[in-house]
């Protein structure tokens, strides 16, 4: 297992000048490309309420994606320590953001896992590992609101 610091790098490139660049703040898109070395480029924007668009992601969107990957993953490493065989996952993660004037900040994300089992009488101790995943989590370590998980049924 590899103990240590672990490095990542992003690159943004904004991508929504109109010609005028900032020069008003209905004048310029939210439109940008995030890119990862080898990876395709996933096109980003601000959320619609804030002058995005619809037909990219927004970061808000993927903030909540990252917690929601990272608890799956952490879940199922837990699961398979555990000797819980799981078959399928599925998460229909919401988030909620409060905004105060001209900036804001999460306040909660519930994460509501759906978990399939090979074998339902591990049903109990399969619920209870969402813990397990929930401190081992390296995203949720990392944010100062609560991530709260409800398992659903599958």
């Amino acid at each position: 297992m590899a103990i240590g610091e672990h490095h990542y790098s992003v690159s943004v490139t904004w991508t929504g000048n109109r010609g005028t660049g900032t020069s008003g703040v209905r004048d310029f898109g939210r439109e940008h490309d995030v890119a990862l070395p080898g990876l395709p480029v996933l096109p980003g924007t601000a959320d619609p309420a804030f002058r995005g668009t619809a037909d990219r992601y927004n970061p808000e969107q993927l903030l909540l994606a990252a917690l929601a990957q990272c608890h799956m993953l952490s879940y199922l490493f837990e699961a398979a320590r555990a000797g819980v065989v799981v078959t399928g996952y599925s998460d229909d993660a919401t988030g909620t953001l409060t905004v105060h004037g001209s900036s804001g900040e999460f306040t909660e994300v519930t994460l509501r896992p759906r978990v399939e089992l090979a074998d339902e009488s591990q049903r109990a101790l399969a619920d209870r590992l969402h813990d397990d995943a929930h401190a081992t989590c390296f995203i949720a370590r990392s944010v100062n609101f609560p991530v709260r998980h409800e398992p659903a049924a599958p």
